[in-house]
């Protein structure tokens, strides 16, 4: 009997522990991948994860973080007003005060021989320039060249051996959804990488520099990305990292890499960049310009003026031609004819198709060099405006100088169609429908034309400029 109940306590005892045991919960769970949430992860996922990853360890040795010290000026002129201020001045001038800036940036390495390249306001008035690699050793960089005008610079190392490379692919076959990859020093964080996707191509009129042609991405840009590469799948830097909308996230903006290919080759060899020249003022072609010029489509960039002696003359371009294509390339509008341009070699010969008098044609033209462009003034002085609500006159002796013939814009309806255009009291229009007026009746005749017609096209000189005016009459 005792035996029996001395086993009935160990039962209870061992049940009692074995309960206690069955309690006791781990610390933590350690996956060994078997024990994973997701068993099943689809490869699709997987093989972009590892995409990404293989960017990345391919392309981040030749990534740079760039650390500036600068000296900038102070402009206090209060100080002049108090005393407690002598010390500033010098024999009664105030001896200038400056201050060291350090700023921080991004940049890659396009060769072996050191050559770095960045953002023109990463290195722009900089006393000193630190590059640290992706080993961490820290090099003296100097600026070779840089180019205000598209903020792009190379700045150069000597690092006593060969350098890793970055590969540069070609931004003009950029679609947009396809994947996009920053890496810089955004606030000091060392080669921060981000993704995203290529949100939008050749944004231009931001602003920002000169010759604008952004790639816009979503990948993340902060202070201290600029000057870093934008990179696709296969590693090829693509774009330049360059700014952001500051009011909006996800909103970040590159300098395409096809537009740094001939920046960055000139800086190299020559510190400088020349552009090519074609010596024209241009406008958008609208709707209502494109009728009255007997255009089916609105594409193109409007000549208003041209420049005496400049290649566009020589060519036999003229007041009121339409260029649709130049070196080969399709014009959609003003800004991309400007950018193509620019890239042309100074002294190359193009081809330049435009619309005239209802036809297309052909001229052929040598590119002349921006530089000479502020030594050149317009051929001739003639904007646009036009039509119903105007009040014009004779155009008075004193105004005829330099052979400018029209009518002046003495008053101006507030509510009529040629206040809406945009002309002004003081315009003179100076052709209707491509038609040139020397007076009052040759502006009769030529708005009586217009009005039947429908539609009038006006080239008015305001100022130094011409300007093309399109009105749809009601």
């Amino acid at each position: 009997m005792r035996i029996c109940r001395f086993l009935a306590c160990l039962l209870i005892l061992s049940l009692s522990l074995s309960s206690c045991k069955k309690k006791q919960e781990p610390i933590f769970y350690e996956s060994s991948r078997k024990e994973a949430p997701v068993k099943e992860v689809p490869k699709d996922i997987l093989a972009a994860q590892q995409a990404f990853t293989n960017v990345v360890k391919a392309v981040n040795p030749s990534v740079v973080n760039i650390s500036t010290v600068s000296k900038k000026k102070l402009v206090q002129p209060f100080f002049e007003l108090s005393p407690l201020f002598n010390d500033f001045f010098d024999g009664g001038q105030m001896r200038p005060q400056y201050r060291r800036e350090k700023s921080l940036g991004s940049g890659f390495i396009i060769n072996s021989d050191g050559y770095i390249i960045t953002n023109d306001h990463v290195v722009r008035d900089a006393e000193s320039i630190q590059v640290k690699l992706s080993n961490d050793k820290v090099y003296n960089g100097k600026v070779v060249g840089s180019d205000s005008k598209t903020d792009i610079a190379v700045i150069r190392i000597n690092a006593g051996q060969p350098l890793p490379s970055a590969v540069l692919g070609d931004s003009d076959k950029l679609q947009v959804g396809q994947w996009a990859i920053a890496i810089g020093n955004p606030f000091g964080l060392d080669r921060t990488v981000t993704v995203g996707v290529i949100s939008a191509t050749g944004r231009a009129n931001m602003g920002i520099e000169t010759y604008e042609d952004f790639i816009q991405t979503d990948a993340s840009i902060n202070p201290g990305n600029s000057g870093g590469p934008l990179l696709n799948v296969y590693g090829e830097v693509i774009g330049i990292n360059t700014a952001i909308v500051a009011a909006g996230q996800g909103i970040g903006f590159a300098i395409p890499v096809n537009m740094a290919k001939q920046v960055v080759a000139q800086l190299i060899k020559k510190g400088s960049v020349t552009r090519g020249w074609l010596g024209v003022s241009i406008q958008p072609v609208t709707e209502e310009i494109a009728k009255s010029f007997g255009q089916g489509k609105a594409q193109g960039a409007l000549v208003s003026d041209i420049m005496a002696g400049s290649p566009a003359e020589k060519a036999g371009l003229i007041q009121g031609d339409i260029i649709l294509r130049f070196a080969g390339k399709e014009i959609r509008d003003p800004r991309q004819l400007q950018l193509v341009v620019a890239d042309t070699p100074v002294g190359q010969k193009v081809e330049v198709e435009i619309f005239r008098d209802g036809q297309t044609q052909k001229l052929a033209v040598t590119l002349g060099n921006s530089d000479s462009a502020s030594a050149v003034k317009p051929k001739s002085a003639e904007p646009q405006t036009g039509w119903f609500g105007l009040t014009v006159e004779e155009l008075p002796a004193n105004m005829r100088m330099g052979g400018v013939r029209g009518v002046l814009v003495t008053a101006v309806d507030p509510e009529g169609m040629s206040a809406e255009s945009g002309i002004q009291r003081g315009d003179i229009i100076i052709s209707i429908n491509r038609k040139k007026i020397a007076g009052l009746a040759d502006y009769a005749g030529a708005m009586k034309e217009a009005e039947r017609k429908g539609s009038v096209a006006l080239l008015v000189k305001r100022g130094d400029a011409n300007i093309y005016f399109a009105i749809k009459i009601r």
